[in-house]
């Protein structure tokens, strides 16, 4: 089961990642909310992020401040 977020307005997002390649070759991991579970759901939030909203309801990770 996928990590879901309920944001202030009632609508239930699902994290989900995927890795992409950069323009220099290396390799990165992408995290974004889907309002459906799709391929590449995460069961929780990775180690230094928190969920924050955006002004229009959409859940963002931001990085945890130290």
């Amino acid at each position: 089961m996928a990590f879901a977020y309920k944001n202030s307005k009632g609508n239930t997002y699902y994290l989900h990642s995927r890795e992409t390649l950069l323009k220099n070759g290396r390799k990165s991991t992408i995290y974004f909310f889907a309002k459906e579970e799709k391929e590449g759901k995460v069961e929780d939030i990775p180690q230094g992020y928190k969920v924050a909203e955006t002004t229009t309801g959409l859940p963002v990770l931001k990085k945890e401040k130290k």
